[in-house]
């Protein structure tokens, strides 16, 4: 239930690091609008609209330690319509987010039994792109090893000695990344009281799941039911019944095996920005509505201090020193960075006035943009050659800088587009 694959690549830079574990702890774990167990399942929609397994699997654990409702985990079906409704704006911002619209956020907020507060909306939302754009970063540094059939191993593991290469300017030392690597926003709670609680809930599970198709089976006739099976010591829900957490003989998490059952419209993806209907939207102009002047005083005001601590790590990222990676590209850093975000934010239908975009064709080679665009947009099909294949000169802590930059970017524009919406629903 750690986040170690992910720290452990963002490890080579603490000072972002430090930043980004704050706002995941914030999010997660302390005062805000949203119950902790929907905080979880909505990271477990986020994840699953990219197929990401790894954060499926993290966030199926804390929802169960936040006193989650097991049957919730076999899918939309089981869940509160409230939590369900928000199904349709978790589908566009990670996919097409210059799609929505006010009246979006007017159907969550209109007076009903399942109605949302403008609190708990901004707080989904953010979940909500915090848990995109941490896709994006982990299929993008290779995390998803050991997730079930076709993970891959980490691209590269740090090694004594050779931990850092930041360019901070502050000497990041040894005992800062050790204490960082160590960290986990779960560090609190003691596996085997998890396993023992995994493990009870499991057998409940099981026990009622048998009586149900037992009595099914009397109703509709022999192989009417849905066939559940013991394999191995592991019991098996069959795909189409929803998803269960599946534990060993000895009570071990082993993950889910079936993440469609958090998705609806499965085969809605991004889809180039640019061939988009011309009478559907229009190009989103920094200038008219930006991070700095409009975005962090609503968040801030509607769930108090994530405006800060996005801030921060939005100005954490673009600090990083990257002088090796401009040098190489016969640029200054902050050139090179710019040419990446505003690139991805291209992608996604934002416009800088006052930049050149023919500099993103000079800064950025084929490889690198094919990269940046698999990452960004449809992360499940990153694969660990497209990472070695580009700047292969490059340290793999360069490389990572470059995933952080896509993290934050894409986080930043998803934000940008719903904020943007729930602003035009209050005026």
């Amino acid at each position: 239930g750690r986040l170690e694959a992910v720290t452990q690549q963002m490890g080579y830079h603490p000072q972002y690091l430090d930043s980004f574990l704050k706002t995941q702890h914030y999010l997660m774990h302390m005062d805000g609008p949203l119950p902790f167990d929907c905080r979880h399942y909505i990271a477990i929609m986020a994840a699953a609209r990219h197929q990401c397994r790894y954060l499926v699997n993290l966030h199926v654990l804390q929802f169960l330690r936040a006193g989650g409702d097991p049957q919730w985990l076999r899918g939309l079906d089981f869940i509160p319509p409230k939590l369900r409704n928000l199904n349709e704006i978790n589908k566009i911002l990670a996919h097409r987010p210059w799609l929505i619209t006010k009246e979006h956020i007017e159907k969550l907020l209109k007076i009903s039994e399942w109605s949302w507060s403008l609190a708990e909306l901004v707080h989904a939302v953010v979940l909500l792109a915090h848990c995109h754009a941490l896709a994006s970063f982990v299929f993008g540094c290779g995390c998803e090893q050991d997730e079930g059939p076709g993970g891959r191993g980490s691209l590269k593991p740090l090694s004594p000695g050779n931990q850092c290469f930041c360019e901070a300017g502050n000497g990041c030392s040894q005992e800062l990344l050790r204490i960082n690597r160590k960290r986990s926003l779960d560090s609190c709670m003691e596996l085997e009281s998890l396993r023992e609680r995994m493990q009870r809930i499991h057998m409940e599970t099981e026990g009622r799941e048998e009586r149900r198709l037992l009595q099914q089976d009397r109703e509709e006739g022999e192989g009417q039911g849905v066939e559940v099976r013991v394999q191995d010591g592991k019991h098996r829900s069959d795909p189409s019944v929803g998803l269960f957490p599946l534990t060993d003989t000895d009570g071990e998490v082993t993950g889910a095996t079936n993440l469609a059952c958090y998705m609806q419209d499965p085969d809605f993806g991004y889809q180039d920005f640019a061939r988009r209907d011309e009478d559907q939207t229009q190009v989103f102009r920094v200038q008219d509505y930006s991070w700095e002047d409009h975005g962090f005083s609503l968040v801030n005001r509607l769930y108090s201090d994530i405006g800060h601590l996005l801030d921060e790590k939005f100005r954490m990222v673009d600090g990083l020193q990257s002088s090796a990676m401009a040098k190489r590209q016969g640029c200054e850093p902050s050139v090179f960075k710019r040419g990446i975000w505003n690139y991805i934010h291209c992608m996604f239908g934002i416009r800088y006035d006052d930049y050149d975009y023919a500099e993103v064709n000079q800064l950025l080679e084929r490889v690198l943009k094919v990269y940046i665009k698999t990452v960004t947009c449809y992360p499940e099909k990153t694969n660990s050659e497209m990472f070695d294949r580009f700047w292969k000169q490059f340290k793999h802590s360069e490389k990572v800088h470059v995933n952080l930059l896509i993290l934050e970017a894409r986080m930043q524009a998803e934000l940008l587009y719903a904020l943007q919406a729930i602003t035009q629903y209050m005026i």
